[in-house]
Parts: structure tokens; sequence; C-alpha cells
């Protein structure tokens, strides 16, 4: 009975820590088959620990250039869908315009449109305008998709933002540039970085668009899934580890960042 006690008052809690493990299952593979040295091309099958793709991360043929192609493509996506976004999304929120509700809705269908039907529209509209694919027309299709997570983001942070706030500072003669720099961009910075956050790792991370318009331009993901077929390189887990590393050590660090906010108010 005291076991039975105890598992109902913890239900939830096992519930997540095995929904998380289940979650973080492919990323401990991934870290621990980094340290393997397969005797053959695929890296599926646990041989000997080894640390040499630890130690010559890059010393697979272009893979560190597909890396640098996507974390460029990546950081200017994050940019230009931030800051497009962010606007959008005050504009939706504080203002009423023609055709407010439409463009609501429309905001919601890049992410309920299937990832191929938007690729091959996408490839169909360059290629009607002439655009030679590569690097820019992936960056387009990139800020494009990325658009609606980061307004869907901003937009809820803003929505929830007291306008009692922004009057106070009006009353004490701030200007409208003030306003803006000193209390509402600081209360909607939540829901931006969360934005930017989302579209760095949907950029960096998308294949299916990037595969119709990349041309001979090859991204990181597109060279892992070529890898694939002929071989998978101890590399590729190399860096899918360090990126999941970096990941987690950025989310700790802003955890702790804002208990400590929390403190000091």
């Amino acid at each position: 009975m005291a076991f039975v006690t105890w598992l109902r008052r913890n239900l939830v809690v096992l519930a997540g820590l095995v929904t998380l493990g289940y979650l973080l299952l492919p990323n401990i593979v991934v870290t621990v088959f980094s340290f393997n040295k397969p005797k053959g091309r695929f890296n599926y099958e646990w041989q000997e620990f080894s640390l040499d793709a630890w130690k010559n991360p890059c010393g697979v043929a272009d893979m560190c250039g597909s890396l640098s192609l996507s974390l460029q493509i990546a950081l200017w996506a994050t940019i230009g869908a931030t800051a497009l976004g962010t606007m959008i999304a005050f504009a939706l929120v504080r203002y009423r315009f023609r055709a407010r509700g439409a463009v609501n809705s429309l905001i919601f269908l890049p992410m309920a449109m299937p990832e191929v039907v938007m690729a091959a529209s996408l490839l169909t509209l360059f290629l009607n305008m002439g655009a030679q694919l590569g690097f820019w027309t992936i960056l387009i299709a990139h800020i494009m998709f990325c658009l609606s997570f980061v307004v869907t983001a901003v937009k809820a942070r803003v929505m929830s933002m007291d306008p009692r706030l922004e009057q106070a500072a009006q009353d004490l003669y701030a200007g409208p540039f003030q306003t803006f720099v000193r209390v509402t961009l600081p209360i909607a910075a939540p829901g931006i970085a969360a934005g930017a956050l989302l579209a760095f790792a949907l950029s960096f991370d998308d294949f299916i668009i990037t595969n119709f318009n990349a041309g001979s331009t090859v991204t990181f993901p597109m060279f892992v899934w070529g890898s694939a077929q002929r071989g998978t390189p101890v590399q590729i887990n190399v860096i899918g580890t360090a990126m999941f590393v970096v990941a987690v050590v950025l989310v700790l660090a802003g955890m702790v960042v804002g208990k400590r906010k929390n403190k000091a108010v």
C-alpha cells in the first residue's frame, strides 16, 4: 500500500522522466557512437573505444565546409526572420487594420503546410524568376518558413504584456523611443529570444526545403544524408554531440541568469 501511495504521488514525475529519457535516447546513442572506431564504412555497430574522431573532427572531406555553410545560413535566417517576425507580431497585436484576420490565418500556413509542398512551390517560384539556386535561394526559403514560428512566439509574449507599464513610462515623460527601448523591448525579449532560437534550430536542421532549392550547394543535413548512402563517418556523431552539448549549456546558462534576475528583483 505504501508503494502504491508513493506511486500515485509521483506518477506525474515518473512519467515526465520516462518521456524525457525517451526523447534523449537518440542523443545518447549519437554521443556513445562518437567514441566508436568502426571497422567498416558504417558506424552502426560498436567495435572499440577511440578518441580519433574527436581529435580530428574535420577529418572527412567537405564536412566542416558544409557545417560552416549551414551555420551561416541559420544565423542570417535567424536575424532576418526575427527582425521581420517581431515587427509583424507587434503590428498584429497593437494595431487594427483591414485583413488583420486574414494575415493572422496566413501566418500559420507555413507551419501547417507539408514541407515537400512548400519546397516544390518555392522551387517553382525561383525557376520562374530565373534565380540561380544556391546560398541565396536557401536563405530566402529559410527566412520564409521560420517567420511564422517567430511571429507566433513573439505574439504570445506581446499579448501578455501589461500596457499600463508603457503608459507609466509615458507619464514619466519618456518618449516613444525610450519607452520601446527601456520598457517594451526588455519585456518582449524572452519571446523574441525564444523565436530566434527556434528559427536557428529549424533553419540549421532543415533538409527537405533545402534539398529542393540548394542546387549544387551542400549544407550539413544534406551532407549527412549523402554520407549515409556511402558510409557514416564517426565525425558526424562528434559534430552532433558537440552541438547538443552547446545547446544544453546555453539553456542552463539562460536558466541561471533568469534565476539571478528573479532573486535581484
